[in-house]
């Protein structure tokens, strides 16, 4: 995991609390990025990261900003998912579209790490906001029966909480037209079933949804054939199954179900497909125009019967 470049379609600015306030770029010009860094773990973190975070207040137009990213320490092993520090400046960030938590890198945080806590307040407090990133997945909490203006929802994580991936299947999003869900493997917290997207699936409070991405997940055959049927497919234009443990069987279900020649693009990069299917589901799809994405074809690991189970087949981020 790296670094955001851009988020919300701006470039990402790193907030520094030695810059002079006239040297800054101009408040809705940028996604503002907070990192302070490798700092110690001692009694006066807290404090300095306080420090740093006025700094910015003080120094920026807050009716302005559009766009924000947070890193280390306000998410990560060090982190303060829980403190109010972005929920109490509601009054004044009355622009801001884009949340982005989490913004570590690998050698920060594993993002197995990354704890999230409950988001509810960050989208209560925020009723205007557009888009919403997260990174991580550790005790995240999604308990929100409705947003009216989310249109982008992204969770990247090695292991999303069954319950939370529930609650964000269930929720009513109206606006929502691209909504990116990186499941995760069961040793990572992860566990999410067929079952705990129903919801989603049906197209239940998702009028608006364009783009699926059920991603990252060691039952992406499994998904595969639930989608066959779900009528949210025939209303989107681009689905994605990537970065997961995909084979011929769910391949199979996706190319005997429900028609896929509406879509635009169709991601199943990251797969454990055979050469055969793979020809199969290129020939089939792209003379309707339908891009599909068949790169980074995987190998199964060998399994020792002493040590392990199953197929070999594996997910692209876990820990």
């Amino acid at each position: 995991m790296h670094h955001v470049e851009q988020f919300h379609g701006l470039p990402a600015y790193t907030f520094s609390p030695y810059v002079n306030p006239v040297d800054l770029p101009d408040p809705a010009s940028v996604a503002w990025r907070f990192q302070c860094g490798q700092l110690p773990r001692e009694a006066d973190h807290r404090g300095r990261a306080e420090v740093y975070w006025a700094r910015f207040t003080e120094s920026v137009e807050l009716e302005k900003v559009r766009a924000m990213v947070f890193g280390e320490p306000w998410y990560g092993d060090s982190g303060y998912a829980d403190d109010n520090w972005l929920t109490d400046l509601a009054p004044r960030l009355t622009g801001l579209e884009a949340l982005f938590l989490g913004d570590l890198e690998d050698d920060e945080s594993m993002i197995s790490s990354l704890y999230l806590e409950d988001v509810a307040p960050v989208l209560a407090a925020f009723p205007g906001l557009r888009e919403l990133a997260v990174r991580g997945g550790e005790g995240l909490k999604f308990p929100v029966t409705g947003h009216a203006s989310l249109r982008v929802l992204r969770v990247q994580s090695g292991g999303l909480p069954p319950d939370a991936a529930a609650q964000i299947a269930a929720a009513d999003l109206p606006s929502l037209e691209r909504l990116e869900l990186w499941l995760g493997h069961d040793n990572y917290g992860g566990g999410t079933t067929v079952e705990h997207l129903a919801p989603l699936l049906t197209g239940q409070g998702k009028p608006a949804l364009r783009h699926l991405g059920l991603q990252n997940s060691p039952i992406q055959d499994e998904l595969a054939a639930a989608l066959a049927s779900a009528p949210v497919v025939a209303r989107l234009t681009s689905l994605s199954l990537s970065m997961g443990a995909l084979g011929d069987e769910g391949a199979e279900a996706l190319l005997t179900g429900q028609p896929l020649t509406h879509l635009r693009e169709l991601d199943l990069s990251h797969h454990f497909l055979s050469h055969a299917m793979m020809l199969r589901v290129w020939t089939e799809l792209e003379p309707h125009g339908v891009r599909v994405n068949l790169t980074a074809s995987q190998e199964p690991e060998e399994v020792d019967p002493e040590w392990g189970e199953g197929d070999g087949r594996y997910v692209a981020v876990d820990e």
